[in-house]
């Protein structure tokens, strides 16, 4: 398995998307124009990131780890 190294923007803004996404599937969510608002600005900051136009960002794979890497941390932090 390749490891990346991401830098701590990217992260926490997967991490805050993965929040967004989670508060946004529940039934009924509260403020549910904003967190929309939300997952579309943390979707575009992500896919725009400087980090995917370096070499490591060029693999398919670094998306996959990001995603993975920020719902490792979130079960770490529900612990």
């Amino acid at each position: 398995m390749d490891h990346f190294l991401f830098p701590d923007d990217l992260i926490d803004a997967q991490q805050q998307w993965h929040a967004a996404y989670r508060a946004l599937a529940v039934p009924r969510p509260r403020c549910a124009t904003e967190l929309r608002r939300r997952l579309l600005l943390l979707s575009v900051r992500i896919h725009w990131h400087p980090f995917w136009s370096t070499p490591a960002g060029w693999s398919p794979a670094a998306r996959v780890e990001l995603r993975r890497l920020a719902a490792v941390d979130r079960r770490t932090d529900a612990a």
